[in-house]
């Protein structure tokens, strides 16, 4: 369980600096800061010869989606400053604190559901590459 939460920290800096508007995302750091944890993640597994390489990288990219959903919410103030949210449609005009809720859970739930496509997709790989490898 440790190795779980030691791998999916190695993702959350990059949450913290994009949401703190030091890095942006169309530039090689912000590439790296996406996709080194993810290849550290398939090479942990892959090294250390784990049994289920895919459900043990989906269990690392669901940790990894709350620690996405609890970095965006403490630093929410600071991602939105200056940027007011409001609903549209059947929504607009609902009591700012309701929308702001609504706002945060939608951003909760999709942190979440971001994490475990992540893992989901890097456990792929290494499954696919622990298959390759075996037979080798």
């Amino acid at each position: 369980m440790l190795a779980v939460l030691g791998l999916a920290l190695l993702a959350v800096p990059r949450v913290i600096l994009h949401d703190l508007h030091l890095v942006n995302e169309e530039t090689f750091v912000n590439l790296l800061l996406v996709f080194v944890p993810l290849i550290v993640w398939i090479a942990v597994v892959l090294r250390a010869r784990v049994k289920r390489p895919f459900t043990t990288l989906l269990a690392v990219g669901g940790v990894y989606g709350v620690f996405l959903a609890v970095t965006h919410q403490l630093l929410w103030n600071i991602n939105f400053e200056g940027t007011p949210l409001e609903l549209s449609g059947n929504l607009a005009g609902t009591d700012s604190f309701l929308q702001e809720l609504v706002f945060r859970a939608s951003v909760g739930v999709s942190s979440l559901v971001t994490g475990l496509v992540v893992g989901a997709v890097a456990g792929l790989v290494a499954l696919g590459l622990s298959k390759l490898t075996r037979r080798s």
